[in-house]
């Protein structure tokens, strides 16, 4: 799926999470995001170039209840960079 501008510069760091539950306060906003493994807040920017497809791909999971891979910059961001279907 989708990723970020940063790609050539930095190696992200994947988990394995499950959609818990997805917080889009306004129509053009950022979206919230929470894992059932995670008690962290994760953010999907909307500038992320994939914010649509990254989106769609939450939301699906969330209804199925199964497992994303979530990329991240590092282990202490909140930040969504990349989002991958799992194998």
């Amino acid at each position: 799926m989708g990723k970020s501008d940063s790609d050539g510069r930095q190696k992200r760091i994947y988990r394995e999470l499950t959609v818990a539950d997805i917080r889009a306060p306004k129509r053009d906003a950022d979206v919230e995001v929470t894992f059932l493994e995670s008690a962290r807040f994760y953010k999907l920017l909307r500038t992320n170039p994939t914010y649509d497809e990254a989106l769609n791909l939450l939301r699906g999971a969330m209804t199925d209840g199964r497992a994303l891979k979530i990329g991240l910059a590092s282990l202490d961001t909140d930040i969504i960079e990349e989002i991958q279907e799992s194998k």
